[in-house]
């Protein structure tokens, strides 16, 4: 077996298993830590609040706007750029057809371009403000660093592999992105998943006492 066959086989199916059980566990730990009970009579709809709590922070409030602009914009260059990126890229989608039989319309070449430098300039913008930022630099540990530079070098041999000039570099693409799930679950990296229930958690508590976000 070749080294490209084993990180895009064995290896990615142990790493894709790892990543969803971790995620799953993760994420059901979470909820069956529940909520303390409250004893007040509710004055509105927990259940709206959830909903109403992840939709609002989609959207900065004002008065926070000026001064967390750079993460507002690099933050959402990242984030939907790297999902472009993920599920639009011909090489992705080829890759999953090849795995579940699903396939889509792809992006054109210069349109993953144009996705992957943008998704660059977010984290590279993102990284810059942590380490520049004295508030951030408080609350930042150094598995915020290996998170940002591991999916850095996922992107960045993906670019490199992009190119087709020698298998080894689709290789090493598939083996950074093995490590990236591995890592995935043990990770501030779940933020992925979790956002949505850190933000219902908030939500759905003012939304029970009648609180309009």
């Amino acid at each position: 077996m070749s080294f490209v066959a084993f990180v895009e086989g064995p290896l990615f199916y142990i790493a894709g298993a790892i990543f969803l059980l971790g995620a799953a566990w993760k994420v059901l730990g979470l909820i069956r830590l529940g909520r303390r009970p409250d004893l007040a009579p509710p004055r509105g709809s927990a259940a709206w609040g959830f909903v109403r709590g992840n939709l609002r922070h989609f959207v900065p409030r004002g008065i926070f706007t000026r001064r967390t602009w750079l993460h507002i914009v690099a933050g959402y260059s990242f984030h939907i750029a790297l999902a472009v990126l993920v599920f639009f890229g011909a090489f992705h989608i080829a890759f999953i057809e090849r795995l579940t039989g699903l396939s889509w319309q792809a992006l054109p070449r210069w349109g993953f371009i144009v996705a992957a430098d943008f998704a660059f300039a977010g984290l590279i913008a993102l990284w810059v403000r942590r380490i520049s930022d004295p508030v951030m630099r408080q609350i930042t540990r150094g598995e915020d660093h290996a998170s940002t530079i591991l999916t850095f070098l996922v992107m960045l041999t993906g670019c490199l592999a992009l190119q087709e000039s020698h298998a080894s570099l689709r290789a090493i693409h598939m083996l950074f992105v093995d490590i990236w799930l591995l890592y995935f679950p043990f990770s501030r990296l779940m933020h992925a998943f979790t956002f949505v229930l850190s933000r219902g958690h908030s939500g759905a508590t003012y939304g029970r006492k009648g609180i309009n976000l």
